[in-house]
């Protein structure tokens, strides 16, 4: 719903990309996805306008961020104010469709979900570029919340050959804390079907409407394919812990903890260096304690003298959008070289 009726109106290009890297994922997904393209009014072919991405959270696809949305704005309606009122320049937006059968991903590359990390900066970013003669080397940046903002950041990290600034909105780090808190409920949930992943996925698939702690279920075994997979299991869900003791299997949950972005400043300070822009912020009262991860990041990246924005806000994880309010118009100003 607009918020500013005066402002001129962009335009969402919804259009089709075939993936090739995505080819022969694990969980059957589809390669034929779903693209939305944000240009702003007045947007004309041959304008080196900034690229930024949007990856989305948990069980969101980037067509979720361009719908209509009640009492608030979706994605393009928030750009048109921002642009429209002045508060930044414009650019491009892509909004691409990561979905995965077991409700996302954190757009990394897995053996299990499947290549996200080759498909954004592979196949989504040239795909783009092309189309909309848009971003560029130094002109490019990647933003997201939740386990988008882990992906956000962590291309930062590995990826700083593609992108020159990153937002990161309540991301996924301090693993021990964000996923292991809820381990007696999953195992619970788990114990009504045998403890099998496979029953469970069954149920799950044939019900009409998943509980919530089903949900949080099909996040850790979404997590489990991603950070530790193993594709001798079933959709290449292999837990870190014991399904009958809960007693965690601390050789697997070293492959989990490689990829938890508030250890990485140290291996990554280089690539971390060499953007233009970071920005970090959370929730103060976070309920997926997301908002302890990005205090130790915040402190790890003061060690280290590399330059960032970080921001703690009144608020939890859900709804907050408004924060783009503050990231979109940095990181465009960041890669104009206005920040």
């Amino acid at each position: 719903m607009r918020r500013n009726r005066t402002v001129p109106r962009g335009q969402v290009h919804r259009l089709t990309l075939t993936s090739e890297v995505l080819a022969g994922n694990l969980l059957g997904d589809p390669t034929e996805r779903e693209l939305h393209v944000y240009t702003p009014a007045g947007y004309q072919e041959g304008t080196r306008l900034p690229l930024l991405t949007d990856v989305v959270g948990f069980t969101g696809s980037g067509m979720g961020h361009t719908n209509w949305k009640a009492f608030t704005e979706n994605v393009p309606e928030r750009l048109d104010r921002l642009i429209g009122e002045g508060k930044m320049g414009p650019v491009v937006v892509a909004f691409p469709d990561c979905y995965s059968r077991l409700g996302g991903n954190q757009y990394i590359n897995s053996a299990a979900i499947g290549r996200y990390e080759d498909y954004l900066v592979d196949e989504i970013v040239p795909f783009v570029e092309r189309r909309f003669s848009c971003g560029g080397v130094g002109n490019r940046a990647i933003f997201g919340k939740s386990s988008g903002g882990f992906g956000a950041i962590t291309h930062g990290m590995r990826r700083a050959d593609v992108w020159a600034a990153a937002a990161c909105h309540s991301g996924d780090m301090a693993f021990e804390l964000c996923y292991l808190y809820d381990t007696h409920k999953v195992l619970n949930e788990l114990a009504k079907h045998g403890r099998s992943i496979e029953k469970f996925m069954a149920h799950f698939e044939a019900s009409p409407k998943p509980t919530e702690e089903e949900i949080g279920v099909m996040n850790m075994l979404a997590m489990s394919a991603t950070y530790d997979p193993d594709p001798s299991c079933f959709l290449g869900v292999r837990l870190p812990y014991d399904v009958y003791t809960a007693e965690l299997n601390q050789e697997r949950w070293k492959n989990w903890l490689a990829w938890d972005p508030s250890l990485s400043a140290d291996k990554y300070a280089d690539n971390l260096r060499r953007l233009k822009g970071i920005f970090i912020d959370c929730g103060d009262r976070d309920q997926f304690t997301l908002h302890y991860g990005a205090r130790r990041l915040h402190r790890a990246l003061e060690r280290l003298g590399i330059a960032h924005v970080y921001e703690e806000f009144p608020d939890d994880h859900t709804a907050v959008d408004y924060r783009m309010d503050k990231s979109l118009p940095f990181l465009e100003k960041t890669l104009r070289g206005a920040a």
